[in-house]
């Protein structure tokens, strides 16, 4: 065989080979799970934000269409976005219609830079246009301490302009999404996205599996959806945050035994005429084994709902 063909063929090889690990390994830096047929998500880190993490302790997730595709929640910084956005390609060339955010935390949608475009269409709660306006210029301060400056200034407050006040259905052909809008519970703002197709739930923060919930709307509001986030005729769910693609509607008994020991504690405390710092170093104590994160979260917990349960 000629020598510079040899060469030519040897060198064509190890590109491809090269080519092939860059890929594998650009794969396994954002992992992705089909967790139902055209259903796919990515597990964030039980974890605080962190620039370190880039902000990506939600799971996120996409759900692939016959004519389109809609994002569900963009991660907690532009770069954890963009890196979405490249493991959504990887799957499909089809068109990004829609990008739904579950609710107002930083976490879940501080990426939406990463998708915006004059064809991309963000969805969100009636109230999340109000949250994000109240709440958006502090997250951006707050959030330059944990993330950086370099990973902050990328960050763009992005609200919804297609909103939803109940129930709403999008169509990515073939394939029919529920958004439902909740009263206030983890916040004033949570969405639900049901793919009626395979019977997958994606909960947003109103379903937290490991990672302890985390009470930013109502503690009774919280603990009353129970019953109706159970109703919910899904298959599985794929929690805010946790392990991904739990059964439904097991998947909730934990948070619920959670709230109602914190609520017990609380109203218990109250009657006893115990105060606010008793509260949040005792409440949900006996929780405390069962949940990541707890030290950071339930004393936080303990203490909005105690200002809630006071005045009850």
């Amino acid at each position: 065989m000629n020598v510079l063909l040899y060469l030519a063929r040897t060198l064509f090889w190890f590109a491809m080979l090269s080519f092939a690990a860059s890929a594998k390994e650009a794969e396994q830096s954002f992992p992705i799970k089909e967790i139902a047929p055209g259903i796919f998500a990515h597990e964030g880190a039980i974890a605080l934000t962190s620039q370190a993490n880039e902000g990506a302790i939600a799971n996120i997730g996409f759900i692939v269409g016959d004519d389109a595709v809609a994002v569900i929640d963009t991660g907690g910084s532009v770069r954890e976005g963009r890196e979405f956005a490249a493991a959504i390609r990887r799957v499909t060339n089809k068109p990004i219609r829609y990008v739904i955010n579950t609710h107002v935390h930083p976490d879940h949608l501080f990426g939406n830079a990463a998708f915006d475009s004059p064809d991309v269409t963000f969805v969100g709660h009636a109230n999340l246009p109000r949250a994000l306006a109240a709440r958006g210029a502090f997250y951006l301060s707050s959030f330059r301490r944990m993330l950086g400056d370099e990973l902050i200034q990328e960050v763009r407050i992005i609200p919804p302009t297609l909103t939803v006040a109940d129930e709403t259905t999008l169509d990515l052909g073939n394939r029919q999404l529920v958004l439902k809008a909740w009263p206030p519970a983890h916040t004033d703002c949570d969405l639900t996205v049901l793919d009626n197709k395979t019977g997958t739930l994606f909960s947003g923060d109103l379903v937290f599996l490991h990672h302890v919930p985390i009470v930013d709307g109502s503690v009774l509001g919280f603990l009353r959806l129970a019953d109706a986030l159970a109703a919910i005729p899904a298959r599985q769910v794929v929690p805010g945050h946790g392990p991904l693609a739990a059964d439904w509607p097991q998947a909730l008994e934990a948070e619920r035994t959670y709230l109602a020991g914190l609520v017990k504690d609380l109203r218990g405390m109250i009657k006893a005429g115990e105060g606010l710092g008793t509260a949040a170093k005792e409440a949900g104590q006996s929780e405390r084994a069962k949940w990541q994160l707890f030290d950071d979260y339930n004393p936080r917990n303990a203490t909005a709902g105690f200002a809630e349960l006071e005045w009850e």
